[in-house]
């Protein structure tokens, strides 16, 4: 027995009346929230305008829910539609099931519709969201802890799992907390993301891909803990393969698209007066960094250059009322008649 441990709700939904309020789902909700929240403070100190980020996320997040749900269902279809099965509860996204690798592909197809739609540059957007969509899966992952799933091996460490619940296969025991892993592990890859777009300027779905890439390293060592049935391939997890695959990807854009366009977007959302820009010098532009990321883009210099005319405008106009105060000298000529009479 362990003397210290990390407990399992004993309910993973609970009703208020009639309505079922499920712990997995308001995790999902929450994530979502924080993501928009903070991809906004982003991509207002970049330049754009307040709600263009949430005006996509109406396009990215139900994209994003079917992705994630059809990449689960699609790679454990045996859970659904296997002899014994009911296939309806493929439908039934609060108990469970959503694909991290479907759901930021059809996310991210709905987020170039909207985008488009906008007149958004989508690698823009989304290195603005970035560091938020890892915020959200660390908060996504305790759904897993409210529905006693996706644990790993059995240990006898201090912060073990202790699963309680024998539906679905379960054994009661003392397992490795994979939920809690992957959740430290997606801050940490938010933080990274935030520090190395801060230090190196990253532009042009650079941020976006070091936050892919990021997620795809720690994954992969979390995915091999773990436990619940999956895909083989070459005796190794089908999401490890997955992970590796799409982290060589995400390393490979970094590297071409440094080289091909360096620098970041000079301007983010087309219209704003807000926008950044380094001038009109032709060179590689890059936005002025504020000085807390997220605090608001400071004044911009289209705001400097209206003052400064204001500024000149109101000189000009105290220059004349104080000529018209001074009496004007009498002409040339007047003054010499003057003498000659």
């Amino acid at each position: 027995m362990n003397l210290a441990y990390i407990p399992s709700p004993s309910h993973g939904v609970h009703y208020l009346g009639p309505i079922p309020l499920r712990g997995y789902a308001f995790c999902i909700i929450i994530g979502v929230f924080v993501a928009v929240w903070y991809g906004n403070r982003r991509w207002i100190a970049r330049g754009g305008q307040s709600g263009t980020v949430a005006d996509i996320a109406v396009w990215a997040v139900p994209f994003g829910l079917v992705g994630g749900r059809l990449y689960h269902v699609i790679t454990d279809y045996e859970l659904y539609f296997s002899e014994g099965r009911d296939w309806v509860d493929a439908f039934k996204v609060w108990e469970g099931g959503l694909g991290i690798w479907g759901a930021i592909a059809l996310g991210a197809l709905g987020a170039w519709i909207g985008a488009r739609r906008r007149g958004i540059p989508m690698p823009a957007y989304a290195d603005a969201v970035a560091p938020g969509i890892a915020f959200a899966q660390a908060i996504g992952r305790w759904g897993n802890w409210f529905n006693q799933e996706l644990y790993g091996h059995e240990t006898h460490l201090p912060w073990a799992l202790h699963i309680t619940s024998s539906e679905g296969g379960r054994v009661p025991g003392y397992y490795h907390p994979t939920f809690l892993y992957e959740s430290l592990w997606c801050i940490g890859v938010g933080l990274l993301v935030i520090w190395a777009d801060r230090r190196f300027k990253l532009g042009h779905g650079r941020a976006f891909a070091l936050y892919v890439a990021a997620y795809c390293a720690g994954r992969g060592w979390i995915e091999y803990l773990r436990v619940d049935d999956a895909h083989h391939i070459l005796g190794l997890r089908l999401n490890v393969w997955t992970a590796l695959i799409v982290f060589l990807l995400a390393v490979l854009y970094i590297v071409m698209s440094a080289k091909k366009r360096p620098g970041r977007e000079a301007v983010v959302e087309p219209g704003v007066a807000g926008a950044a820009s380094e001038g009109a010098s032709g060179g590689s532009a890059e936005p002025t960094e504020p000085a807390a990321e997220g605090d608001g883009a400071g004044e911009s210099k289209a705001d400097q250059k209206a003052g400064e005319k204001a500024g000149e405008r109101a000189e000009a106009k105290a220059g004349e009322k104080a000529g018209d105060s001074v009496p004007s000298p009498a002409p040339k000529d007047e003054a010499e008649s003057a003498k000659k009479s």
